[in-house]
């Protein structure tokens, strides 16, 4: 069923908060109807965020421990934005969480008041993520809520600075996320300009951006030419077809076998993560079929 974008920032918002949840859905369905072992070229590490399959996974009947066993048949190597109560689920079947989620997506660090609060939620994000030999920790800009972008940008700058010794002490990316302000009304890291000066102020290797292709299509950038461009600021990538964040095949607007390209082009040695919202009933034949696009 396709989903409108306020109900996708719903999702996203609640899920991020909440995604042990998942782990408490019933039994694990048999995996052959979907899964098989995939062949991959593997230059692109992929990964796939847990929050789109709800749906599926409650529809299925099927728990967090058999989506798991389903993305490590398929070739996945992570399954993203699940707490340190849902890691050992995952890593038993080899699976990784290649991106933490500490604090929520509307009070970021564009306002200084918040920066004692996120300071303290990334804080323990990162020790968590290291902990456990992940490799990023995301975080957000926050809501402008008129706030001018420039002051939000430097006030960005100074938080993000606090707490990149302690990144780099504890070798944990800080992933700052790019959303479109469309789906995420008001929010302020909405451009690859912005987010690009975020990266270069703070100037430090374990402070990147977490360059979502998808909202970056619906913010009319240039997802090819800005990961060439620039792909020295993107610390983690996200899919998602354009418009409706659904399957990334023939059914939207980007050429993904051409963008994953790009991104193996630039050396890139970290994670893809499939985020998008799977409108076809068989989500794991659509996930299949995603990392196979994107296997460049």
């Amino acid at each position: 069923m396709n989903r409108s974008p306020h109900q996708y920032t719903i999702s996203r918002r609640s899920m991020l908060g909440t995604l042990a949840g998942a782990a408490a859905l019933g039994a694990a369905l048999p995996l052959g109807r979907w899964a098989q072992a995939a062949a991959l070229k593997g230059r692109i590490r992929q990964s796939v965020c847990l929050w789109c399959y709800g749906g599926f996974m409650n529809k299925a009947k099927m728990n967090l421990d058999g989506f798991a066993a389903a993305c490590a048949k398929l070739g996945l190597k992570s399954i993203e934005l699940i707490g340190p109560q849902d890691w050992p689920t995952v890593e038993k079947h080899g699976l990784i969480c290649a991106m933490t989620p500490p604090h929520s997506i509307p009070k970021g660090f564009n306002r200084l008041a918040n920066h004692e609060e996120c300071l303290a939620q990334v804080r323990r994000g990162i020790d968590d993520t290291a902990a456990a030999g992940f490799p990023n920790v995301i975080c957000f800009s926050g809501n402008r809520a008129g706030m001018d972008d420039q002051e939000g940008l430097k006030n960005c700058v100074v938080g993000l600075k606090k707490i990149a010794p302690y990144a780099e002490k504890k070798k944990v990316t800080v992933c700052l996320e790019f959303l479109n302000s469309h789906d995420h009304t008001d929010y302020m890291a909405d451009s690859t300009k912005w987010c690009v000066e975020l990266v270069r102020r703070v100037g430090s290797p374990r402070v990147k951006v977490l360059y979502d292709i998808y909202h970056a299509g619906m913010m009319k950038e240039d997802p090819l030419a800005d990961i060439t461009e620039h792909h020295e600021c993107w610390g983690h990538y996200h899919t998602g077809g354009v418009p409706g964040r659904h399957e990334i095949d023939q059914t939207q607007t980007l050429d993904y076998r051409k963008i994953m390209q790009a991104i193996a082009a630039t050396r890139y040695a970290g994670y893809v993560g499939q985020e998008f919202i799977p409108a076809k009933d068989d989500a794991l034949k659509s996930l299949a079929e995603a990392i196979a696009i994107c296997d460049a």
